[in-house]
């Protein structure tokens, strides 16, 4: 009997976490950790969303763009990444939150990272501490032009990525997020950043600021995350779409890497 593959259990694991069948997603995946952003892609597409009783939710347009929920934290991140590897799409864009931790990033700012720095763990499974987690260079192009193209300013730099979520207390931790100098910091991006490079697809992240966590009064509340959601999630999103389809519409490789 032939040894089961990585591949093979990515396979039967896609469809039973998601729902939908290799076939149904399309060559361009748009990653979110919530509900809402699939929720509003189905509609203005007016497809249907499979897997609302499955651990990840996803909805596929027709012009070949999927969008997928798959829930908060780095081993979800690296999960979905590892399953991805069933489908093998052109490119994936992470379209996270995350904290500002620099005085000139607002709420309401997009973030472009240039690189994540690896303190979550997670991704130590798969490469060696000493391999940086970079996106793919040309995906970051197409989105930056989106964001131009919006009349929008963005930021880069480097975020940091941890499986800590409450933190905010604790003053050594701030300390140290201070001396790394990162501009932002969130649960996912490094991780989806090497996963990326170690299963061979191309990877991007477009942060949007929802908090300042360096200070008590930006420190994200249910509150304050509603009226983030109201104001920005749309446009983040529509960015996004925008930036996939276009890189499917003129069907460039942006694979950055030969292997």
């Amino acid at each position: 009997m032939a040894e089961l593959t990585k591949l093979d259990i990515a396979k039967d694991w896609l469809p039973r976490y998601t729902g939908a069948k290799i076939d149904e997603f399309g060559d361009y995946i748009l990653l979110s950790n919530f509900g809402n952003y699939v929720q509003i892609f189905a509609d203005q597409f007016g497809v249907d969303v499979k897997g609302e009783n499955r651990p990840m939710q996803v909805a596929t347009n027709t012009q070949g763009v999927s969008i997928i929920n798959f829930g908060i934290g780095s081993p979800n991140a690296a999960t979905i990444m590892d399953l991805l590897i069933a489908r093998q799409p052109k490119g994936v864009l992470f379209l996270g939150k995350c904290g500002g931790l620099k005085k000139t990033t607002e709420i309401g700012h997009f973030i472009l990272p240039i690189a994540a720095i690896r303190g979550e763990g997670t991704s130590d499974d798969y490469m060696p501490p000493e391999v940086p987690a970079l996106p793919s260079f040309k995906l970051h192009k197409f989105v930056s032009s989106k964001i131009v193209e919006h009349g929008l300013e963005y930021r880069t730099g480097v975020v940091y990525t941890t499986n800590r979520r409450v933190w905010e207390w604790d003053e050594n931790f701030k300390q140290r997020l201070r001396r790394l100098r990162a501009i932002g910091i969130d649960m996912e991006t490094a991780t989806i950043f090497v996963t990326g490079y170690a299963n061979q697809i191309a990877r991007g992240a477009l942060l949007l600021v929802s908090d300042l966590p360096m200070i008590k009064e930006g420190i994200k509340t249910e509150e304050s995350d509603k009226k983030v959601t109201s104001k920005y999630v749309e446009l983040h999103l529509q960015i996004g779409i925008e930036a996939m389809m276009e890189i499917e519409a003129k069907g460039e490789k942006i694979k950055h890497f030969t292997f």
